[in-house]
């Protein structure tokens, strides 16, 4: 009944969970954000927010940049510390001076807020084991636990 209730019985481990991680939230942001730009360039371009004053073109390619190309490369997990660096910024700029740091009301910016803490868990964390980055060699993230040292222990006056 004790392990049920810990749920020992699920696997665990850091990168089982960052995998999941990149995969679910890379795909919600491909799907929902990233094919919509790509799709509809044209049309949002006339109307899309321009919090940055670059010109709403540039501002839409960037965010097209970061929701569908960076997305596609946090699922496979290829470059994941520079591709949820470039969301981070992007969700940034979406949740302060778009959405004006609202969680609720009109225009509520909890999905820029949600995107912006998985972006940076996974630049802070790195891909994982299970991904391009580690198979490159890239192995930030892969959470190896620290090799223990023998080390000598002195005594108190003893060198």
């Amino acid at each position: 009944m004790n392990s049920f209730i810990r749920l020992s019985f699920l696997p665990h481990g850091y990168n089982l969970a960052l995998l999941l991680l990149r995969v679910c939230v890379g795909t919600s942001l491909f799907l929902r954000h990233g094919l919509e730009k790509i799709t509809g360039f044209s049309q949002m371009a006339q109307h899309f927010p321009d919090p940055l004053h670059i010109g709403p073109q540039w501002s839409l390619a960037y965010a097209l940049f970061c929701d569908a190309l960076c997305s596609l490369f946090l699922i496979i997990g290829l470059g994941t510390r520079w591709a949820a660096l470039f969301i981070a910024i992007n969700t940034t700029v979406a949740f302060t001076l778009v959405h004006k740091l609202r969680m609720g009301g009109e225009h509520p910016g909890e999905v820029a807020w949600l995107y912006l803490a998985a972006a940076l868990t996974l630049f802070v964390a790195g891909a994982g084991k299970f991904s391009i980055d580690h198979g490159l060699g890239s192995h930030s993230g892969d959470h190896r636990e620290p090799r223990q040292t023998n080390r000598r222990k002195f005594r108190a006056g003893a060198r």
